[in-house]
């Protein structure tokens, strides 16, 4: 399927994070990518950093991403630094019209806004417009079983992704995947993008309010709860 000119996938930003944990209001960044695209999925400009979080990363996290402490601390600038760019370069971004790609959005924006506060930042305070591949893809295909983790999703849509938790080929991946929605589904998805952004955000309020059902229900968890918050949770 041929995507119209001028469709959003024709040029996407791409953003990720690896951080010290998976709590976004204590967490820490230790590595980041900014990338753009083209609508063919080819990199166009690429901007990828290491921070020293100036705190311990936990061997469980090092485990993931492949950062240690000694390593972020000997090759890593200063937080402050990283956070400052980070938040200018998505700002550039967006201030072109294209769309940032970022998988399960609310994690990486969120940690990015409680960083930017952290630092006496002015966080991106309304990031839009965002394409988020996890939500869309409940959305288009909801009943198709499996997890629904980058590496799964890329392999179900021919996306190659060559290394797991490194920010640089997780976000350059979870940007192709986009695009590969864009023209698997081009009914769904061949919406202005700002009218995308705000579907996202209904489609995630459903998707997280389904998930506590079924937590609740399913697993008798009875106090569990679910943010349908998107793209970002304060």
């Amino acid at each position: 399927m041929i995507i119209n000119k001028g469709h959003w996938s024709e040029s996407v930003g791409v953003f990720d994070l690896e951080t010290t944990g998976i709590d976004v209001a204590t967490s820490r960044i230790v590595s980041a990518n900014v990338s753009m695209l083209d609508g063919d999925g080819n990199i166009v400009s690429r901007t990828d950093w290491l921070a020293d979080p100036g705190i311990p990363i936990p061997e469980q996290a090092s485990n993931i991403h492949g950062i240690t402490t000694a390593r972020a601390q000997a090759e890593g600038r200063p937080s402050l630094e990283v956070v400052t760019e980070i938040s200018a370069a998505l700002r550039t971004v967006f201030a072109t019209g294209a769309a940032v790609v970022v998988y399960n959005a609310p994690y990486d924006l969120s940690l990015l806004r409680h960083e930017a506060l952290r630092h006496g930042i002015e966080p991106i305070a309304a990031p839009r417009p965002v394409i988020d591949p996890l939500v869309i893809d409940k959305a288009v295909d909801r009943y198709r079983k499996g997890k629904r983790t980058l590496d799964v999703v890329a392999a179900h849509y021919g996306v190659e992704l060559l290394d797991a938790h490194d920010a640089s080929s997780d976000a350059i991946a979870a940007g192709r995947v986009a695009q590969a929605l864009a023209r698997r589904y081009p009914e769904a998805l061949s919406l202005d993008v700002a009218e995308l952004h705000d579907m996202q955000v209904g489609w995630c309020s459903t998707q997280a309010q389904s998930f506590q059902t079924y937590m609740r229900t399913k697993k008798g968890r009875l106090d569990f709860t679910a943010s349908g918050e998107w793209p970002l949770r304060m």
